[in-house]
Formats: structure tokens, C-alpha cells, sequence
């Protein structure tokens, strides 16, 4: 015998439906474009997919990779995508270059940029750094915080610049020379091309405070839809403390989706460093959430540009970002 449905049951029924198509069609999509190929460094934004954080927001959130052939900032600034992640010094270049972008908060509360040396060298502290004969930067560290370790240390010269090929073979072979490197992934390359883990000195630790890992868009989108920006921003924090504190397997597989290159270990090693050194959550983090980003941070890294000449002491920084939408305590219940 068949047995049809009430009508009361098809209209629940349909009434259902209805709530889920509208709940679906309801979910902002907005794009996020990263700097660089997914890695660990990106993985609270990966979380926040993975988990559904975004789509309680009521976002649905694509994210685009950077790389070598990418320009996700390009994209920004001619309104193709709604976020970046942008940084310190770009802000200030908007500024200066009248481009109508804003950081609307910063992820990395310190920038992974180090120094790397051998380890049987004598070099203990970072100003022993000076002893050698050869550092290896790329040209946009050589500009900037070189001329800072300049001004600020002892014994630093120009003659001991030799350009970084991000190639970690020349450094390796010379027992007297440092290089340049980001924290979560060239001292796990050194290691396991040369078998020994180098000395790492965290610029960041020595004075060097620029906000890293941003979320920037345009003044435009802050402008005409802040409640937008305000659940992006809140479900970017809650992906990162979910990521940094929980259960972030699933992250992980959409890494490794984006960016089939990477492995297991590299994730490891960078979330480990990223905690152990306070990358993401640290500082003013602790008790106002991660993104924080605060007026005097900023004031106090503009004059240290201004102080070596990299920026005009002139220039209306504060332009560069909002603290609006970041320090609300956002996601600390999530830490564990």
C-alpha cells in the first residue's frame, strides 16, 4: 500500500526547503587573494573554509593563491577580489602612491623575516652577526631593514651584501656568511639539505616591528559595507585561533589541494614555529585577540623608517589602516 504525505507534511517540507535554498543563496562571497603558494602562514584563512567558520558568517569565501606568476594585489586595487593580504610597508606605498587601499587587520603580530648563520661559528646574538664577512638579502631587505641594523648596530657595511637567489647552497658552503629567510621554511630547507640546523635570529625580536600577514581592501568596500569587512575579519580570527589551537586537518588537505608541493612536515615545522615564537598570537593579541593592531605599533615602526630615510616622515600613515574592525576579544574562547 502506498502511503502519501499529509498536506501539512509537504508544506513543512517545502517551507524547509525553502529556509535552506534562502539560507545558501543568503552567504556574501567575497574572495581573499594570499601573497604567496598555500602554506601554513595562510592556514587560519584555510580553517575558517574548512570548518564552516565563514559560511556562520554568512560568507562564502574563495581564496586565491598567490605565487610567481600571481599579482593578488593588482587584482585588489582594480576591484577583481575583495581582500589581500597585504603588509606594513605596502600600506604606507598606498599611501604615498594615492591608491585607495586600507589594512583592516593584521594576522601576524610579527613578521617571520630572520637572519640565518651556521652554528658553530661563535655567533650567539644577533649583533655577532656583524662579524661576518657575507650576508646574503634580497634586495628589498638590503633597502630596508639592513639600513636599520646600520643605523642601529655596530660593525654592519654595505660590503658585506652579497644578493639572495633564494638558492640556500651559497650560504651553506660558506661557514662566514648569514642569509635572509623567512621563519617557517628556510631553516627547514637548510636543515635537511645540509643535516645541521642553523642559528635563527627573529628580526622582529631585535626592533624590527612591522605588522605582517594583513587583511587589506579597499577604503570603498569600508566604506559602503562595514558589516562585510567586520564578519570577514571576525571569521578570519576565529579560522586562525581554530587553526593555531584545534583541530586543523582539514585545513591541512585544502593546503595541500592549492599547493600539492607541500608536505606534511613543512606544515608541522611551520605551525610549531609560528607558536613558538609568538608569530600570530602574542603581544597585544593576548588579551584584545588575534588581528590586533594598535596606533602606537604603527607610530613606532613609521619612525623607524622615517629615522633610515625609507619613507618620508611627511606621509600621513595613518591613512594606511583602521583599527575598527580589530581588539575586540574576538576568538580568545576558542583558545585552548
Amino acid at each position: 500500500m502506498t502511503v502519501f504525505p499529509s498536506a501539512k507534511t509537504l508544506l513543512a517540507a517545502v517551507l524547509l526547503t525553502g529556509t535552506a535554498t534562502h539560507q545558501a543563496l543568503a552567504l556574501d562571497e567575497v574572495s581573499y587573494g594570499t601573497n604567496w603558494l598555500a602554506q601554513a602562514e595562510h592556514g587560519g584563512f584555510y580553517q575558517a573554509v574548512a570548518d564552516g567558520t565563514y559560511e556562520k558568517y554568512g560568507l562564502k569565501v574563495t581564496i586565491a593563491p598567490g605565487g610567481p606568476q600571481a599579482a593578488n594585489d593588482a587584482l585588489l586595487i582594480s576591484g577583481k577580489i575583495d581582500f589581500y593580504m597585504g603588509g606594513t610597508l605596502k600600506g604606507f606605498d598606498y599611501v604615498k602612491e594615492g591608491i585607495p587601499l586600507i589594512n583592516v587587520a593584521s594576522i601576524f603580530q610579527k613578521d617571520p623575516q630572520i637572519l640565518v648563520a651556521h652554528p658553530d661559528q661563535g655567533i650567539d646574538k644577533f649583533t655577532d652577526l656583524a662579524k661576518l664577512e657575507t650576508i646574503y638579502m634580497g634586495k628589498d631587505g638590503y633597502v630596508t631593514y639592513f639600513e636599520w641594523m646600520k643605523k642601529n648596530f655596530e660593525g654592519f657595511s654595505d660590503a658585506q651584501f652579497k644578493p639572495y637567489t633564494f638558492n640556500p647552497a651559497p650560504f651553506i658552503v660558506d661557514p662566514k656568511s648569514a642569509q635572509q629567510g623567512y621563519l617557517t621554511s628556510e631553516p627547514y630547507e637548510i636543515e635537511n639539505q645540509a643535516g645541521w640546523a642553523p642559528k635563527v635570529f627573529l628580526l622582529a625580536d631585535e626592533g624590527w616591528t612591522p605588522y605582517s600577514t594583513m587583511i587589506t581592501t579597499s577604503k570603498a568596500l569600508v566604506e559602503e559595507n562595514p558589516d562585510l569587512v567586520q564578519r570577514f575579519v571576525d571569521a578570519s580570527i576565529e579560522g586562525w585561533y581554530n587553526y593555531l589551537y584545534g583541530d586543523n586537518a582539514a585545513a591541512n588537505e585544502l593546503i595541500k589541494k592549492d599547493n600539492p608541493e607541500m608536505t606534511d612536515g613543512q606544515l608541522a615545522y611551520s605551525l610549531a614555529k609560528m607558536k613558538e615564537y609568538g608569530i600570530v598570537d602574542s603581544g597585544d593579541t593576548e588579551e584584545k585577540g588575534i588581528g590586533c593592531m594598535t596606533d602606537e605599533h604603527f607610530k613606532a615602526f613609521f619612525d623607524t623608517l622615517a629615522s633610515i630615510a625609507v619613507v618620508d616622515a611627511s606621509l600621513d600613515y595613518k591613512q594606511s589602516y583602521t583599527t575598527d574592525f580589530v581588539c575586540k576579544g574576538v576568538g580568545l574562547d576558542l583558545k585552548k
